[in-house]
């Protein structure tokens, strides 16, 4: 039974039932049983409860309080993700102010007095969540300066003794990122907050970027969305999407999640890399512990040795942390707007409230894509300035990387285009918000929002290359290209440019051939197999008086011979001509017709 009872808090929690069945050692059919049993369980461990203990586990576990500790379990696992350390007063003041929002919104007015955030609660509450792993810190856990500054010579130790270079150390971060979210000052954004229920800016994913100190290879990110299969991905294949696709319900990257991110995705990619550059497959990865971080991951591939950072050191010493991170956000917001201001000025009738509520998570991963791909390598080298000195290189000749006061000038020229009156500090205040911590009010959204966008149908029908699409495809971009030959003085150049853009759809065009040439040929194949059939003369008078032919003298039909030949198999040692396939002729070339045959 306690099993049982340690099943369902995980299933309270979130969990999907293979994640609890790995937890527990259990299996799957055992789990599922379990959870769809949950009201008898719960009700026989009430029934043997002694009465006086159920009277008081009653009254002091309302409704508001049952609400709070799992709004409380969603926060404390995204302060563990984001590394934030907590203490006991801190969780404690954010129980209260939980449990005052849930009273709020049940109209229950103040009832700070039925909630005690006691010790003995705090303790009880980590026994019902099963939080046996909370490891609480000091009351101010700040950047832990002195250990950033002597871990940087332990690490170069490490890196000369096992002679690794640039290309085989790696780095490895996660971030929030509130992909619908528009800077505050904005209409979108203040209608938004007045608007009752769902808020799509708050909706947050999760990714997991990494790199090389060498810069010149980036991992494809790993995206965590709360939803497996959204509604925008109508047709659309998981597998090629720019980035690698994960979900759970809580958008946290678990162990089991990293794991499969890095083993079956990037280490193939570092293994073919290091290859291609002569160098053996033998890899450092650097990340940072964060308080409920699992300790195993140092034996997650025999080729890859993990190296932790100190505790409180990730804004002072992690590559990522380093600007790389700050970029890709500044840079998506500018690939955002750009999208909003292309769709905008090609459409005069749209609207820029209408581009943003058809703005879903399928262009925030083009988007997220291509705000990477826009991650300078000069950005990925220089970011190790701090923890490996020695592997920075001045990188003269190549473009310098932008930084975020650059991007952030040309979102706001950008913007004006839009008339959203932005200034720098809205721009700054809006890359900052994507690491918060969730406010009691996002909490209650993000329990919410844990359903809302999950399908419950089966994956439609994927999308295909078609004749007809493809066809159109080039008529459009034949049509633009005239356009730009007729306003380009520069014949040259419009030839130059002309030739690059057709050079990128050579598999669009080749694929629109083969499939001419396919339905080319069966048009000819079905004309030749279905002509029209012979009209036979009509029947005679005497055969419509009389339909029912006359029996004639003869062998019975089972006894008549079959008007095909059986076929005889090739490796018959009787059969003198072994079958060598159809001849599509009415005879074949060596032989003649008889005289009196009819086609």
């Amino acid at each position: 039974m306690e099993v049982k009872f340690d099943v369902d808090k995980h299933s309270e929690k979130g969990e999907t039932n293979t994640e609890i069945g790995r937890a527990l050692g259990l299996r799957g059919t055992t789990v599922v049983t379990i959870v769809k049993d949950k009201e008898r369980i719960l009700k026989h461990i009430k029934d043997a409860a002694p009465m006086k203990a159920t009277v008081i586990n009653v009254k002091q576990r309302s409704q508001s309080i049952v609400e709070m500790e799992k709004l409380l379990m969603i926060w404390l696992e995204d302060q563990n993700q984001r590394r934030v350390p907590v203490s006991l007063s801190v969780i404690q003041e954010k129980a209260r102010e939980l449990h005052e929002a849930v009273a709020k919104k049940h109209g229950e007015g103040s009832v700070s007095g039925e909630f005690s955030v006691s010790r003995g609660w705090f303790n009880r509450f980590k026994a019902r969540a099963i939080f046996h792993n909370v490891k609480l810190q000091g009351e101010a856990a700040s950047a832990d300066s002195k250990a950033a500054d002597s871990f940087p010579s332990g690490l170069a130790e490490i890196i000369k003794d096992d002679g690794y270079t640039a290309d085989q150390v790696f780095n490895v971060d996660e971030t929030g990122l509130f992909w619908k979210r528009m800077p505050n000052r904005t209409y979108l954004s203040k209608e938004e907050k007045s608007a009752p229920g769902h808020k799509a800016g708050n909706e947050r994913l999760t990714l997991l970027f990494g790199a090389n100190a060498s810069g010149d290879l980036k991992l494809k990110p790993l995206l965590l969305y709360l939803a497996e299969n959204p509604r925008a991905f109508k047709g659309i294949f998981k597998s090629q999407l720019p980035v690698i696709w994960k979900s759970n319900k809580k958008v946290w990257v678990t162990l089991m999640v990293f794991e499969d991110w890095f083993n079956d995705h990037s280490v193939p990619a570092v293994e073919w890399y290091l290859s291609s550059k002569g160098l053996p497959f033998k890899v450092l990865l650097v990340l940072d512990k964060s308080p409920g971080a699992p300790s195993n991951l140092s034996n997650m591939h025999p080729n890859v040795k993990v190296v932790y950072l100190p505790l409180n050191t990730t804004l002072l010493i992690q590559p990522m942390d380093q600007g790389v991170i700050a970029n890709f956000k500044a840079y998506y917001l500018r690939r955002t707007i750009r999208s909003a201001l292309r769709a905008i000025e090609g459409n005069k009738e749209l609207t820029l409230k209408q581009f943003w509520k058809g703005y879903n998570i399928t262009d925030a991963v083009r988007n997220i894509a291509s705000a990477w791909d826009e991650v300078k390598t000069t950005t990925l080298n220089g970011a190790w300035k701090k923890l490996c000195p020695q592997f920075v290189h001045s990188f003269e000749g190549f473009d310098r990387a932008e930084d975020v006061e650059t991007v952030t000038r040309e979102i706001i020229g950008l913007s004006k285009r839009l008339k959203l009156d932005l200034e720098a500090e809205d721009v700054l205040e809006l890359l900052a918000s994507h690491g918060e911590e969730l406010s009691s009010e996002d909490l209650i959204e993000l329990e919410q929002e844990m359903i809302e966008e999950e399908l419950e149908v089966p994956d439609p029908k994927p999308r295909s290359l078609t004749v007809k699409g493809l066809s159109e495809g080039f008529t459009h971009l034949e049509r633009a290209l005239v356009s730009f030959e007729g306003e380009d003085p520069n014949v040259a150049r419009f030839d130059r440019i002309r030739r690059g853009i057709m050079d990128l759809v050579t598999f669009y065009k080749e694929t629109l051939k083969e499939k001419q040439m396919k339905k080319s040929v069966q048009s000819r194949l079905d004309t030749f197999f279905h002509k029209s059939p012979i009209p036979l003369p009509a029947p005679s008078p005497e055969v419509m008086a009389n339909p029912d032919p006359p029996v004639l003298p003869g062998p019975s039909v089972a006894a008549r011979p079959p008007l095909v030949e059986p076929f005889d198999s090739d490796d018959d040692p009787d059969d003198p001509e072994p079958f060598h396939g159809f001849d599509v002729s009415p005879y074949s070339s060596d032989s003649q017709a008889p005289a009196n045959s009819t086609p």
